[in-house]
This record gives structure tokens, sequence and C-alpha cells, in this order.
């Protein structure tokens, strides 16, 4: 006898594996761990994603919507005030209680040479991102460098653990014009 459909299977796993790879990941997390934290079966995790690099273009698919309507939720306002708003966005991201740096950054350092499909939704995340801290600090006629700056202020706030995030938000006042130094 079949079993029947689970409409709800295909969410699972990737909840799961959204978990797992986030705190573990990707290379350290095993189909077979996959299959048994989401209690499914091996022939339904492999029909809803034929491979591993599969499940995990998926995660990171999933985690770029999840980072898209954060920053979506950043208020409206002068390119200035956005850029900021952008850098606090971050900041607040890296406060949560279960951060673990950036999965796409993440999944890179995993995988550094990898031009498998999770590589290319990493690398797509990024370039867009940097291409609207661009297309922000253009609008507000300050040079290239301005971008740079602030894009390695996002680095590093990915990067570091333990320094106060504000300090960046407060830079990145600073490098757009709104505040003056400390």
């Amino acid at each position: 006898m079949a079993r029947p459909a689970d409409p709800t299977g295909r969410d699972r796993i990737l909840s799961t594996a959204t978990a797992l790879f986030y705190t573990h990941g990707v290379r350290a997390v095993g189909m077979a761990r996959v299959i048994e934290a989401a209690a499914c079966g091996k022939h339904m995790l492999y029909r809803h994603f034929p491979s591993k690099a599969a499940l995990a273009a998926a995660y990171l698919t999933q985690v770029r919507a999840e980072r898209e309507r954060s920053t979506a939720a950043v208020p409206a306002g002068t390119p200035a005030e956005r850029l900021v708003a952008l850098v606090a966005e971050v900041a607040a991201w890296t406060r949560r209680g279960d951060y673990r740096g950036c999965a796409f950054r993440n999944y890179l350092t995993e995988f550094p040479a990898a031009d498998d499909e999770p590589a290319r939704v990493a690398r797509a995340y990024l370039r867009d991102t940097r291409r609207e801290i661009d297309d922000l600090v253009s609008e507000l006629g300050k040079p290239p460098l301005v971008a740079d700056r602030l894009w390695l202020l996002i680095d590093a706030l990915y990067a570091t653990t333990g320094t106060d995030p504000e300090v960046a938000v407060d830079w990145s006042r600073e490098l757009v014009g709104l505040t003056t130094t400390r």
C-alpha cells in the first residue's frame, strides 16, 4: 500500500535543513541527518530535492527571501538615511540569539571554488546587495570609496561577534554625512 501524500513534507525538509545547515554548515550535514531530523523517508527527500546541492540552493534561496523581507522593512528615506538603516538592519540581525554569520558568506567559505547552484545563489545575493549599496551611494553623490567602506562595515558586522554593532551604525552615519565623529 502506498503512503499517503504528505503536503507539508517539502516545507518540513527545507525548514529542517535550513536550521541544520545554518547551525552546523552545509558540508557538515549529511542527507541522512536531514532525513532523520525531518522525520521523512529518503524517497521523499530526494523527490523534493534530487541532490544535496539542490537542497543547499533551496536553503540559500529561502534565506535570501528572509533577508529581503527584513531589508524591505527598512524605512524609506533619503539615500543617506536608507544606507544607515541598511547597516543598522544588519547590526540588528547580528544581535539575534541564533546568529551564526551570513549564510551566503558561510557557504562560500565552506566551498570557495564552487560553481554549483548554491554558490550561484550566494554570489547573486552578495552582488545584488552590493549593487544596492553602490546605487544609494551614487544617488547620494558620494564617491565609490564610500560604498567600499560601507560594504566593509557590513562585512565586519557579519564576521565579528562580541563587538558593539552600534559602532558600525555610527560610522555609517558619518560616512554618509548624517553625523560627526563620536
